[in-house]
């Protein structure tokens, strides 16, 4: 039968048929464009999120040191989100298990919204996804460990701690950085941060790349990097400065 002897009937189901698919089609084209938006969106809502616990977590820290004189140990997986003294050490002389590749003991700051181990994740939730914290443990006017040991602060006196050469180093990038720091000038944010604290972002810091400012991130030196999200780089990092956590024992009358 050729096209011209279908009956009416027949043409119209043909028809028919024909505009549904080109609807499907329509409607597809349609909805992977939206997704792409969609999906953006949700990562922008989980990375401003991630700034908020960022701050939050910032708060708590400064609040334990008003509270206790001192800043916490970093928390380790096996101390379940309380501070991780190295064997033999406590708050007696601050000396912490690890200062610079931790996590932030966030049951000992009593935060809310915790694992079932007593840390708090960041928006992407997964164990790698755990908030970070470094905190610095080098010594201060003949002081060992002053931030994290009980009266450390006094002990090495205001004008000290506002001369020292250094703290934690935080970098715009890490071409150049080393143990030492950051490098050229230009590339360094703060030498002077005496806690940092840290989300791997969506990717959870998943085997980054060798020398990639993801890795130094987390290689346990004292040296950070915190830039602007670009393809190799998720990570999001905020910090507190000496002088802040001087101001926030002076306010408490914890100093001088």
């Amino acid at each position: 039968m050729t096209p011209s002897s279908r009956c009416p009937e027949e043409q119209e189901r043909g028809f028919s048929l024909l505009e549904l698919l080109v609807v499907f089609v329509v409607i597809v084209l349609l909805s992977s464009a939206a997704a792409l938006p969609l999906a953006a969106q949700v990562q922008l809502r989980r990375t401003d999120e991630a700034r908020r616990m960022l701050d939050e977590a910032r708060d708590a820290l400064l609040g334990f040191a008003a509270a206790q004189g001192r800043l916490p140990c970093p928390a380790t997986p096996a101390s379940f989100g309380q501070e991780a003294f190295a064997p033999g050490s406590d708050a007696n002389d601050g000396g912490c298990a690890d200062f610079n590749a931790g996590l932030l003991p966030a049951a000992a700051l009593a935060m809310s919204h915790l694992d079932g181990q007593g840390f708090l994740r960041d928006p992407w939730m997964t164990e790698r996804n755990r908030i970070r914290y470094a905190v610095f443990g080098g010594a201060v006017n003949g002081v060992t460990h002053p931030l994290t040991r009980s009266n450390g602060l006094q002990m090495a006196t205001m004008p000290a701690l506002g001369d020292a050469s250094h703290y934690l180093f935080v970098c715009s990038t890490g071409a150049a950085a080393s143990a030492a720091g950051c490098g050229p000038a230009a590339s360094q944010l703060t030498k002077r941060a005496a806690f940092l604290v840290l989300s791997t972002g969506p990717n959870g810091s998943l085997e980054p790349a060798p020398g990639s400012d993801e890795a130094r991130n987390l290689d346990g030196n004292g040296v950070f990097v915190a830039r602007e999200p670009a393809p190799d780089f998720d990570d999001l990092v905020d910090w507190g400065g000496i002088l802040m956590v001087v101001n926030r024992l002076v306010v408490a009358g914890r100093l001088p």
